[in-house]
């Protein structure tokens, strides 16, 4: 399975008055691991910034100058999320505006992301799991207990990295927890890793208590799942 956590800088809210994207950051991922691949392009917008959007990414004009058009990397961009599964938070806020941007280069029209990706929205599906919360990136990944430090300002690539970690941890983390041989298992120093022949015996493995809240939470995410495979679940029909 390929997805692609995908984040855009613009510049300003609405695409309707015009604004146009000015930053895209593209992390790969490929059956739940992050990869290297990585697509990042600054854009030259040919219009003015909205000082409201410079607040918020601090990319300015004079940064911009000499950057490809969109028209200039979309073919490329293309190629990199064709076929793949788009992890965006606000979907339809960037999806928006690259259909928008994908409508202005000749050879291309109509929903193109949707003709050739499937969209997951996290800030969607965290409505649902936390609702009442907050649920901007920066308050998802203090609950998940993601890094987000280095985010001072927004920028595309920066907030598609920390998206990927957050979208992991939302979705049940890492399915590779123990693919390093020396790994420890979390909560637990005292987990000892024995090597015999080819295969690892785990010993003196911790037993963790699921609390009530995150019983629930796995139930809210199981109904996630339902809704987007149409109410055929795998596992319903186990025996």
């Amino acid at each position: 399975m390929r997805q692609i956590v995908l984040d855009t800088e613009t510049t300003g809210l609405e695409v309707s008055e015009g604004h146009k994207i000015i930053e895209i950051g593209c992390v790969e991922m490929v059956d739940r691991q992050i990869t290297e691949n990585e697509l990042h392009h600054f854009i030259d917008p040919k219009r003015d910034i909205d000082s409201v959007a410079l607040e918020v990414h601090g990319i300015n004009q004079e940064m911009l100058k000499g950057k490809p058009l969109f028209a200039d990397i979309a073919n490329e961009l293309l190629r990199f999320i064709d076929g793949a599964e788009l992890i965006v938070h606000n979907a339809p806020f960037d999806v928006g505006f690259l259909n928008h941007e994908f409508g202005d280069v000749d050879g291309f029209a109509g929903d193109v992301i949707g003709e050739h990706c499937t969209v997951f929205d996290t800030l969607d599906v965290a409505r649902k799991m936390h609702p009442g919360r907050k649920n901007s990136l920066d308050a998802l990944c203090k609950r998940y207990e993601v890094d987000g430090s280095s985010r001072i300002l927004h920028g595309a690539l920066l907030d598609a990295r920390l998206l990927a970690e957050v979208y992991l941890k939302m979705t049940g983390g890492q399915t590779s927890l123990l693919a390093e041989p020396n790994s420890f298992l979390p909560g637990d120093s005292e987990v000892e890793l024995e090597r015999t022949g080819d295969t690892m015996d785990l010993t003196r493995l911790p037993a963790v208590k699921v609390s009530q809240e995150e019983r629930d939470l796995h139930g809210k995410w199981l109904e996630l799942l339902r809704e987007k495979v149409g109410g055929k679940a795998v596992w319903d029909n186990l025996p």
